[in-house]
């Protein structure tokens, strides 16, 4: 398969990585074994990025993970963000990125994953209470120590990726990109690669409102029930334009969540993407985006259909919208 670099110092990997969160219960749960099964057809697929987050199922995600890389580490590259923080009912009580907790974080995280090492190491978001220079110096510290190899950020703002990349250079920003979420292009993106920083793009399909065919059913035990982007009259602006971009996919004999990954995809030589796959089915349908082609006239018309700001609602509630663009 054809590879990207990942920034300017980093290993040439596959476009695709696998976002390891909804193997972990976020959109449902899925059993351990198919969870690993899915793990294991990325690998042989040819898929080496893998992506998860020490507070994805309180921990059971990296254990999973781990279980599913035993014997194959050599043949993954392990992305892991830290800093949310959960209680034993599952809730949220906060961010920490304090040099200590950094520190704390990983220790855990290479105990759960069963590695010497991660590859990319991040904060979720920016911790408001800290500044950047010093979560950044603390992971550079791991750097300098063997424990990671390169360090990333994530939801960050182009003037604190700036300060951070003085510290340390910063290989990539996992954000959200789509065509629902275009706002990078602005300023982000252009910062980006002044500094040779890649984009880690997540939320591809908006949260699974874009589908292959039909519309997507949202559930009362869903959390999406309560992002503002699945409510009332947005959900039907939204659904509208997954039609739209599920005609264009017909038309081109492929599949819409194939033309959402392939434009993506298209934006730049710098541009990674993740697939939150909970099945093989699904996350084989997703690297067959690598093969699908836009011309000029494919990509004009998706511009005219999702100009910036075109979906309706937020993708967080408010609360995780402050959080955003640290």
């Amino acid at each position: 398969m054809e590879t990207k670099k990942l920034g300017a110092s980093g290993p040439s990997l596959n476009p695709l990585g696998l976002g390891c969160m909804s193997l972990s219960g976020i959109y449902g749960s899925v059993p351990e074994e198919a969870g690993i099964k899915v793990i294991h057809s990325a690998l042989d697929q040819g898929i080496n990025m893998f992506n998860t987050g020490d507070f994805y199922g309180i921990g059971h995600n990296e254990l999973l993970l781990g279980r599913a890389l035993k014997g194959r580490r050599d043949k993954a590259f392990i992305s892991v963000k830290f800093g949310a923080q959960r209680s034993p009912d599952g809730g949220w009580v906060g961010f920490d990125a304090r040099p200590q907790a950094t520190k704390n974080s990983l220790a855990h995280s290479l105990t759960r994953l069963g590695v010497d090492y991660v590859d990319l190491y991040q904060p979720a978001r920016v911790d408001p209470a800290v500044p950047i220079e010093e979560t950044v110096g603390a992971i550079a510290e791991m750097v300098k120590g063997g424990y990671v190899r390169h360090i990333g950020l994530s939801e960050v703002s182009p003037a604190t990726l700036k300060r951070a990349h003085a510290v340390h250079p910063i290989a990539a920003v996992e954000i959200e990109y789509s065509l629902f979420d275009r706002e990078i292009e602005t300023e982000l993106i252009p910062t980006v690669r002044e500094l040779g920083v890649a984009i880690m793009a997540y939320g591809v399909l908006s949260r699974g409102m874009i589908q292959s065919s039909g519309q997507v059913q949202v559930k009362e035990n869903d959390y999406r029930a309560h992002l503002p982007r699945f409510a009332g009259e947005n959900l039907l602006h939204n659904i509208q334009l997954v039609e739209k971009l599920q005609k264009l996919a017909a038309e081109k004999n492929v599949t819409a969540t194939q033309l959402a990954f392939a434009w993506v995809l298209s934006r730049g030589n710098d541009i990674f993407a993740l697939t939150g796959s909970k099945t093989v089915e699904q996350l084989t349908e997703i690297i067959g985006a690598e093969s699908v082609t836009l011309s000029n006239a494919d990509i004009l018309l998706l511009n005219e259909w999702f100009p910036i700001g075109v979906a309706a609602g937020d993708r967080y509630g408010k609360p995780q919208m402050a959080m955003l663009n640290g």
